[in-house]
């Protein structure tokens, strides 16, 4: 079965204009209403849905309620239709610019209907992606579950929508290639899995088309969450865009298709794809500290990662019939009943959400329990049905145009799914122990070894000092001995030479038995000579000096053994100190162990709490109140309570008309963020009505609008805000009051700081409404308005940059005002503040909105001749011819066409090239 083509042999061809819509932040009501006849469609403006979208919701950011948002395309006229239907008009006529869509019943009557967005037969694949698609992949990839789902006739153009390859023309692709390259392009492969199921539900069985073996697949809804489920179908991870595309073959080549006479190549069985996103959230990991060297689990701070979950689901329906067109027999007729059936449950259960029923038949059929978050659930839900131009088949035609009608009114309650990653957090905690207990191992080991050298070390040197010191005392005691010896017997030779020389007999003092022995008589004193006695003592002092420095030296030796033997108990101390560390560091290891027992039961705990207030959120009990609210609160959360029990959300005009303005404003200062963020919501509701705008501002309520700018940090506050004093500043009362109390400055230094693009769309919608104001065109410019809502470009998104063109256009035309009436001179300020660039290569932009104003203020700019040589040179002449060539509005073209016609400057440059618009 080849998906290169329509069904029917019929391609659709590229081009067209106009840009990527952006899915707004806010759910729009819609009444049934119709230009002829009774009809069911949207009437509310877009100005509306703007002022309103500043409000936001009551509930809390994770839970948002969004309009399922519905597309209708028109394929062209097929090779059958051009032949068989050449003589009839198509039945359907496209107005993309007014996103209306009328439906002919004769050639004097039509039925006229709105859209989201009005695709005509000249849109390529990529304005369908952007338009449909972009905004529900954007969503996904932030955490929230999406639905993409096309829905018509057979042979429409449904499968040429979603599931193009493009293998001939790259451009030809379709929705599910674009949206998987977008996914791929913004998910980490180290930290994000993406992962992809593809699926038929054929005859009521849901079959695995990438597995056709695995042919009756079971769904299961969790009873919690109500969450739907295939646990048996099969899940491959895509890493590349190569791969997805030969999934993608894989699962086209398994598709059941048949030949009917209105298709040649139908669908039997409804496509869906599958897309599983994970995702980690950055900056909410645990935390652990480290201090000298030890570490330590922090139990206050530490915090599981986080990983967001989400799910895209893009759905090829297939395409309604009806039997006697479609020629089907046999099996074929089988399938058909099939179809119609399956696709009318669903007809049913939108029917039922369309019109808040206490009962929604959901389980009437497979699809439609496969599709039980796509409506009235928790995904962003895009629809595009799929038209064709014959007059033959304009039954079929109008009951799609109704069924994306009634589509149009339900609502979804958009919601993140974010999920503690307690396993990856327990992994990470089991590898920083052991990586612990081997670092606690190797400092052990590595101490236990230094103890035992230092032991070993203290035992050599002491050896040394002992063995040093045995060797001294010995020879110090032979020397003595030695020395003792040589004195005696010096002595002995004296007293021999003395007895000789005076002949006294002789003396002999040597050892004996008994000592000394001495045999000789007494030598009288008076026959030694004076000096001989004093030469004696002197060598007898000698010996007694070199004895007592002997004793000295044994002395400072045993002194020096006693200190070794000190130092030996101080090591052996040390030794014991550190055994009582080792022991002091097991005990330490035990209770780490029974710390981090604890922190996985804290975990268990964090898990269960973590369930509960998940369940909590799933009933609907979310928002907490403080109990010191003030008194007016009470009533507000009393009031909401009553009408939500109703199933319909409080009035604010009843809240307005029970409570009184000034206790709405007086919350305005409440120091309980979430009160403030609630008055704020419900002031910015009122403002929405031109009636009560008078009202809110001679109450001081535009005053604390600007103080709570000023002094705010939340950005919820600065939207809501933003969007209530853009709401105010449509009045040229208000506008003045603004200005003077500084709201200019306070806007601006807003828009440096957001970061949403929903607040940037906010804040640049009031400093539009303010460019509109002759008299504050000076101290706009002097404040900073125009350089801020020049600032705000950067951000790129489509809403924003409407509101910036609108604010260039607005200041344009004053200026261009002030300048007939001769009251300012010079080249016009946004020309010296470098807007011109920027305007240039926005005035041919796809989004109507922004080129329509931007093509207002080049016309305004070019009135002038002092601005003519700064536009030729930036190319703006030639955006000027182009306008009054093509541009869609009359009055913007015969504008363009005056100005060339009566510039000289102008003239002179389109001479030179050789232009002719004489």
């Amino acid at each position: 079965m080849s998906s290169n083509s329509y069904r029917n042999g019929s391609s659709i061809g590229r081009g067209g204009g106009g840009g990527a819509m952006k899915l707004e932040n806010h759910s729009s009501k819609y009444s049934p209403s119709s230009s002829s006849k009774s009809k069911v469609q949207p009437t509310a403006s877009s100005s509306t849905s703007l002022r309103r979208s500043s409000t936001g919701s009551s509930r809390d950011d994770s839970t948002v309620s969004r309009r399922v948002r519905v597309a209708v395309r028109l394929r062209p006229r097929n090779a059958e239709e051009m032949v068989a239907d050449a003589d009839f008009a198509d039945c359907v006529e496209s107005q993309p610019e007014l996103k209306r869509l009328k439906l002919r019943k004769n050639n004097w009557d039509s039925d006229t209907y709105e859209f989201d967005e009005v695709l005509t037969e000249f849109a390529s694949q990529k304005r369908v992606y952007e338009v449909v698609a972009k905004p529900v992949v954007e969503s996904v990839l932030e955490g929230y579950n999406g639905t993409v789902m096309a829905y018509g006739q057979t042979g429409t153009g449904k499968t040429y929508t979603l599931g193009r390859l493009g293998e001939e023309d790259a451009a030809d692709r379709g929705i599910m290639l674009r949206a998987m390259e977008d996914i791929l392009a913004e998910v980490s492969p180290e930290n994000d899995l993406v992962s992809v199921s593809y699926l038929q539900l054929y005859m009521e069985t849901v079959q695995d088309l990438l597995n056709p073996t695995n042919d009756s697949i079971s769904i299961v809804e969790d009873p919690k969450s109500g969450d739907v489920s295939l646990p048996g179908a099969t899940l491959v991870e895509i890493r590349d865009h190569k791969s997805f595309k030969e999934l993608l073959q894989l699962g086209e080549a398994h598709r059941f298709a048949a030949n009917t006479k209105l298709n040649t190549e139908s669908s039997r069985s409804h496509a869906i794809l599958m897309v599983h996103i994970k995702r980690s959230v950055k900056g909410r990991n645990s935390s652990l500290s480290s201090e000298n060297g030890s570490m330590a689990l922090m139990g206050k701070t530490l915090k599981p990662p986080v990983v967001r979950k989400s799910k895209l689901v893009i759905v090829d329906l297939a395409g309604s019939e009806r039997i006697d067109k479609s020629g089907s027999e046999g099996h074929t007729l089988e399938e058909a009943k099939s179809i119609n059936l399956s696709l009318s449950a669903l007809g049913k259960c939108i029917n039922a959400l369309a019109e808040n029923s206490a009962h929604v038949p959901v389980r009437d059929s497979k699809l439609t329990r496969l599709l039980r978050d796509s409506f009235g659930g928790t995904a962003r839900t895009s629809l595009v049905i799929t038209i064709g131009p014959s007059p033959r088949h304009r039954g079929e035609t109008s009951s799609t145009i109704m069924f994306g009608q009634r589509a149009m009114k339900v609502e979804n309650m958009v919601k993140i799914k974010e999920e503690f990653d307690y396993k990856s957090l327990s992994r990470r905690l089991e590898i920083q122990l052991d990586k612990l207990i081997a670092e606690h191992e190797r400092q052990q080991k590595a101490f236990q070894d230094e103890i035992e050298r230092m032991a070993l070390e203290a035992q050599k040197r002491i050896s040394e000092v002992e063995l040093s010191y045995a060797d001294a005392l010995e020879k110090e005691k032979l020397r003595c001995q030695k020395d003792y010896l040589e004195s005696v017997k010096r002595l002995e030779e004296q007293w021999k030479e003395k007895q000789e020389k005076h002949g006294h007999g002789k003396v002999k003092l040597g050892p004996s038995d008994d000592g000394i022995e001495q045999k000789s008589n007494r030598v009288p004193p008076v026959l030694f000579a004076p000096g001989e006695v004093a030469e004696i003592k002197q060598k007898l002092h000698n010996e007694i000096l070199l004895r007592k420095a002997a004793e000295a030296e044994i002395d400072n030796l045993k002194s020096q053994l006693i200190h070794w033997k000190q130092t030996e108990a101080a090591r052996n101390a040390e030794l014991l100190k550190v055994r009582k560390m080792l022991e002091d560091e097991v005990c330490q290891k035990a209770k780490l162990e029974e710390e981090i027992e604890m922190l996985q039961s804290q975990l268990l705990q964090i898990s269960f709490e973590a369930d509960e207030s998940r369940r909590n959120l799933d009933r609907g009990m979310g928002g907490n109140t403080p109990s010191s609210m003030e008194s007016l609160m009470p009533e507000v959360k009393h009031q909401q309570l009553r009408d939500s029990g109703d199933g319909e959300k409080a009035s604010v005009v009843k809240l307005f008309e029970q409570v009184g303005l000034h206790k709405i404003l007086s919350l305005l200062e409440s120091e309980d963020a979430d009160v403030r963020i609630h008055a704020v919501k419900v002031v910015a509701n009122l403002a929405a009505e031109e009636s009560n705008q008078e009202k809110i501002v001679e109450a001081g309520g535009l005053t604390s609008l600007l103080t709570l700018l000023r002094s705010s940090n939340d950005e919820t506050v600065h939207r809501v805000a933003a969007g209530a004093i853009a709401n105010l500043a449509m009045n040229e009362t208000n506008q003045e009051l603004i200005m003077s109390q500084g709201g200019i400055s306070l806007l601006s230094l807003t828009a440096a700081k957001a970061q949403d693009p929903q607040t940037l769309r906010m804040v640049a919608g009031a400093i539009a409404n303010l460019c509109g104001n002759d008299k504050l065109q000076a101290k706009l410019r002097a404040e900073g308005g125009v350089r801020a809502l020049l600032g705000m470009v950067g951000c790129r998104h489509p809403d924003v940059l409407a509101q910036v063109a609108r604010g260039i256009a607005n200041f344009a035309k004053c200026e261009s005002r002030a300048s007939s009436q001769g009251t300012k001179s010079g080249r016009s300020v946004l020309i010296e503040d470098g807007a011109l660039p920027w305007i240039v290569q926005n005035a041919n932009n796809e989004a109507s909105p922004i080129r329509r104003h931007i093509e207002l203020a080049l016309c305004h700019l070019a009135q002038h001749e002092i601005n003519a040589k700064e536009m030729i040179n930036g190319g703006a002449l030639w955006e000027l011819v182009r306008i009054s060539r093509d541009c869609s509005r009359e009055d913007i073209r015969a504008l363009a066409l005056r100005i060339l016609k009566s510039s000289p400057s102008f003239q002179a440059e389109l001479k030179r090239l050789r232009v002719d618009y004489g």
